[in-house]
């Protein structure tokens, strides 16, 4: 199994399967965020952070800072391509080594600096669905993440 569906009927479900999706979450795993503007990719951060004792309020979109860290139980990278005029420019800020460490590294609007992406990674896809509805689409890419996609659907998210 590479890929899950989760259908989020509102803010708390977003916060529980971004509990879940913390828990699931291996030592240094890039996870890369697509989705369209307001689609809930930093909410959802937020939600991975929580899980990690890192305070909801210091999670904030790293879009003119482009890279923020939480230190919580586990460390968090946090980076926002969104403002980036390519890959090169986004290879510039260290990732490769922040994909080497420990870190939880997630990445928000991925697809615009796919190319410089780790071969191996989670991938997650927001959908709006409606006014705090939201469709979570979970893929590993590559074969080192499955066991993300199968302990997720072995926990009850609902």
């Amino acid at each position: 199994m590479n890929e899950l569906v989760f259908e989020a009927a509102d803010e708390s479900a977003t916060d529980r399967f971004g509990a879940a999706l913390a828990a699931a979450l291996p030592a240094g795993t890039t996870v890369a965020l697509c989705g369209t503007l307001g689609a809930g990719k930093t909410r959802l951060v937020q939600a991975i952070a929580a899980a990690c004792r890192v305070p909801r309020e210091d999670v904030v979109s790293p879009t003119f800072v482009l890279c923020q860290q939480y230190r919580g139980s586990r460390t968090i990278n946090h980076l926002d391509a969104y403002r980036l005029r390519d890959e090169d420019e986004f290879r510039e800020l260290g990732v490769e080594e922040l994909f080497a460490s420990d870190a939880i590294t997630i990445i928000e609007w991925a697809d615009r600096v796919a190319g410089a992406l780790p071969e191996e990674y989670v991938q997650v896809e927001i959908e709006v669905t409606g006014p705090t509805s939201r469709r979570f689409v979970v893929r590993a890419i590559g074969q080192q993440h499955r066991s993300v996609i199968t302990a997720l659907a072995a926990k009850p998210l609902y």
